[in-house]
């Protein structure tokens, strides 16, 4: 896989600092290509690890890492003195851990829930893409994929409702 190591921005993160490393998606986002899509896939892992606890709990772990996102997206964001760069992917670590809030069980439905969350987070329709462009910091690095997750899981709910 290619990194973006040769961008300057990179080269004022550390992935040996907890706050890049988690901003980063683990490394995850440092993909050449679709960092998003990959910080998505970095996601997983963590959401098979919380999906077992109860449903409060993984809703109070889930918020956790909306809010503990701000501050992380923000940080990484000063850090690489460039807003919402590419790769700073904790934003959607936290947009699927939302999307799949109450998900049914089974690998089916987490692929369901992925495909979804990527399709509103890379198309943004409104009120996502205002957000997006709007609403800048560590809050606006977050919100678009905070609502695109809400999206996502509510289309992921009425679709197992439908069927």
């Amino acid at each position: 896989m290619k990194f973006l190591s040769q961008d300057p921005a990179l080269k004022k993160l550390s992935l040996s600092n907890p706050i890049h490393f988690l901003a980063l998606g683990f490394g995850s986002g440092l993909a050449a290509k679709a960092p998003g899509t990959f910080g998505t896939v970095a996601a997983i892992p963590l959401y098979l690890l919380i999906s077992t606890l109860s449903l409060p709990v993984y809703i109070a772990l889930t918020v956790l890492s909306v809010i503990a996102g701000i501050y992380i997206c923000d940080k990484a964001s000063k850090d690489m003195q460039v807003h919402d760069h590419g790769a700073i992917v904790w934003d959607e670590v936290a947009g699927l851990l939302i999307t799949m809030i109450a998900a049914p069980a089974g690998w089916a439905w987490l692929v369901v829930g992925f495909v979804l969350f990527r399709i509103f987070d890379i198309l943004k329709p409104w009120p996502i893409k205002w957000l997006d462009a709007k609403v800048h910091g560590g809050f606006g690095i977050m919100i678009d994929d905070v609502l695109a997750g809400i999206f996502a899981l509510i289309c992921l709910q009425g679709l197992y409702y439908l069927v």
